[in-house]
């Protein structure tokens, strides 16, 4: 009997010790791994750092663009966004975001088989005295998607989902030119 209960421990005892040696060789492999992420240029998003304090968006309040971007900033920065150009250290010309819908290819019947949509954002980033702090840009985003008849909601409803992507990514490249930015000399 003493030899049946001590094979069940046996077992138990043995898995035990090769979950320690997995995370023992986990932390292993990630501490060698530190040393090439480092050395490649990799490091954390963390906080965006921006040359300087305090920023006005000019554009169309009501814009969804303009109220991510005004999120992304606040949220991720050093800048505080201002409510009036008369306090702000520099001003974001925001002209209306231009979305544009094409039609990518045609069926032999002659029926849409695929769209393209683009998402032009402008900008020009300055001071109140006209200093160009960033020079007029603009970002173009561009995707594509396939369309079929009878999948029409669904198709508007992937539309959507990627402008709503296109938007998000519009935000993110704009932040980081402003990162760029750089005080007129």
């Amino acid at each position: 009997m003493s030899s049946s209960s001590a094979t069940p421990a046996a077992p138990a005892a043995s898995r035990g010790a090769h979950v320690a040696r997995r995370a023992a060789l986990r932390r292993l492999a990630a501490l060698c791994a530190s040393p090439a992420l480092a050395a490649c240029g990799f490091h954390l998003r963390g906080q965006a750092e921006y040359a300087f304090t305090s920023i006005y968006l000019n554009g169309p309040k009501a814009a969804a663009f303009q109220r991510e971007l005004a999120r992304a900033l606040e949220a991720g920065g050093n800048a505080k966004v201002m409510d009036t150009a008369q306090g702000a250290q520099v001003i974001l010309d925001l002209p209306p975001v231009i979305d544009e819908k094409d039609v990518l290819s045609l069926s032999s019947g002659g029926s849409v088989l695929e769209y393209a949509i683009a998402m032009r954002i402008g900008f020009r980033l300055h001071d109140a005295d006209g200093g160009e702090w960033l020079p007029p840009g603009e970002i173009v985003l561009r995707r594509s998607y396939t369309f079929n008849q009878t999948e029409v909601l669904a198709r508007e409803a992937e539309e959507q989902r990627l402008l709503r992507e296109m938007q998000s990514d519009g935000v993110a490249q704009l932040v980081r030119r402003l990162q760029s930015a750089r005080k007129p000399a």
